[in-house]
């Protein structure tokens, strides 16, 4: 009863990774369908025997929320994988409007990247073709 079991969404989506209890539960009161068992193992009680579940499929569509990623530094220099977007250097760090403030560049995740100090001060108050810096 210690195994894991995948379940899957109405449109056989991953869901989540439950235990072999949680996914008995959901099979007995018939929110869920057996997909796939293990062939050489089952669970016994007094009077009947059970396959051993290792993927089910929920009956009916769970929502999954949709999750906005929270726009900030430590993100931005996450996706740029903490590298220079100018020259690829990994030190002094900062984050850069492509399009500079001043000229009405927004705070989005399009306009802002991760460049080292001395690009961004060599790149300054010009977008990137204007400072021959490209991305």
């Amino acid at each position: 009863m210690n195994g894991n079991v995948l379940i899957l969404n109405q449109d056989y989506q991953p869901l989540s990774v439950v235990n072999v209890r949680k996914s008995l539960i959901l099979l007995f009161l018939d929110k869920a369908e057996l997909l796939h068992d293990h062939p050489e193992m089952t669970i016994s009680t007094v009077t009947h025997s059970y396959q051993y579940p290792l993927v089910i499929r929920l009956r009916r569509y769970a929502r999954v929320p949709f999750k906005n990623i929270v726009l900030s530094r430590k993100n931005i220099v996450k996706r740029d994988a903490s590298t220079c977007q100018y020259c690829g250097s990994h030190t002094d760090l900062t984050i850069d409007h492509v399009i500079p403030k001043s000229r009405g560049g927004p705070d989005t995740w399009e306009n802002l990247v991760t460049a080292c100090n001395s690009c961004n001060h060599k790149k300054g108050n010009r977008t990137p073709k204007e400072a021959e810096m490209p991305l």
